[in-house]
């Protein structure tokens, strides 16, 4: 069984003015688009298979990430059903030139696990380590209501 820990996943990009909007910041279907990629990685460590977006909620954008600063995307599975994984994404500016950063942008995610092109079970994750506990208690916390 895959643990919560195993499908931790941090990846940087840097915010080119190719990512911008009009305000000189990383354009929000950009960081989305991030965001569904390294969310999609996170859910496919824990599916072991393939996975599709099903649904993201709640995508807060709390603040702009300026051209030239680097977007840090972070994202874990910490929980699953049966052919679902549910995945925590945040992101953060980075300041390239002193690794500083602050909190812009996360959102909760759904994937689903595809063989064949058919919804497929997936195993259950394990929380067997502190880190793993503490990320799965974050984001359950955290989790818009489900309904």
């Amino acid at each position: 069984m895959p643990s919560i820990a195993d499908t931790h996943i941090v990846n940087r990009e840097r915010v080119q003015p190719t990512h911008a909007n009009n305000y000189q910041s990383a354009h929000g279907g950009i960081v989305m688009k991030w965001m569904d990629e390294i969310g999609a990685m996170s859910a496919m460590r824990a599916a072991r298979a393939s996975c599709v977006t099903a649904q993201m909620s709640r995508v807060d954008f709390e603040r702009p990430i300026p051209i030239g600063d680097t977007a840090l995307i972070e994202s874990y599975a910490y929980a699953t059903g049966r052919t679902s994984v549910r995945v925590r994404i945040e992101v953060a500016r980075e300041d390239p030139h002193t690794g500083d950063t602050e909190e812009t942008t996360s959102a909760y995610a759904t994937f689903v696990a595809i063989e064949d092109g058919e919804p497929t079970p997936v195993p259950e994750l394990t929380a067997d380590s502190e880190e793993s506990q503490r990320l799965r208690e974050t984001a359950l916390a955290e989790e818009p209501d489900r309904e």
